[in-house]
């Protein structure tokens, strides 16, 4: 689950980074609104955590401008101002749930489950490809009805091809839906993750598209 993180208080986003990376999630960190919505219109992430105070334009502004081109990418809002109205206003631009400064990392994490969790129930929460069933509500793997035992990041790379299937995904694509920002990437790591998948699911499944990425077909078993 890829996110996307718009804080300007540097230590605060250095700890939020390592508790959710630590949580499962692939966490890319902006500091400016301008940023933001840059990032969101280059690779969109899953899930938006987004504080209010910004130097450049305010949260609730970025927030706007964003509804205007997508409205289903779940947004959640950080802020120190713990009024009625502030969060009435926050709420009324679009955004999904709100998190008042100073928060327990638990319930922050707490909200953003309820966050994919509605995501999930807006479609379906199963992805089949032959005789494979990824389920994204459970982030689990079964084929045959045999429950498959993934790594993290085998997991979210399937559910990138799986979500995509029938399409090329590049390479940088790909390592960009696994990976954060400047986390250092072995040049050979998506390679050993296709090579797990391979293993525990079939060589057949995934299709090597030389010299571009890789791509499963929705006819593979």
């Amino acid at each position: 689950m890829q996110l996307l993180l718009v804080e300007d208080d540097r230590p605060l986003a250095a700890g939020l980074r390592l508790a959710l990376s630590k949580s499962g999630y692939a966490v890319n960190h902006v500091e400016k609104g301008e940023l933001a919505l840059l990032a969101i219109r280059t690779e969109r992430p899953d899930l938006v955590v987004l504080d209010i105070g910004l130097p450049d334009i305010d949260g609730i502004s970025v927030l706007k401008r964003l509804r205007k081109e997508d409205v289903e990418l779940p947004v959640l809002l950080l802020t120190a101002r713990d009024s009625v109205e502030d969060k009435v206003a926050g709420l009324d631009s679009g955004a999904d749930d709100y998190l008042a400064k100073p928060f327990e990392m638990t319930e922050l994490l707490a909200r953003l489950r309820v966050l994919e969790r509605r995501l999930a129930s807006m479609k379906s929460s199963e992805i089949v490809v032959g005789n494979i069933v990824l389920d994204t509500l459970q982030q689990s793997v079964s084929r045959d009805g045999c429950v498959i035992e993934l790594a993290r990041r085998e997991y979210m790379l399937l559910k990138s091809l799986f979500e995509n299937a029938g399409r090329v995904q590049t390479r940088a694509t790909l390592e960009q839906r696994l990976y954060s920002w400047g986390e250092e990437v072995s040049s050979n790591a998506l390679e050993v993750h296709i090579h797990h998948l391979r293993k525990k699911l079939g060589n057949d499944l995934i299709k090597t598209i030389r010299g571009v990425g890789y791509k499963v077909d929705t006819g593979a078993q």
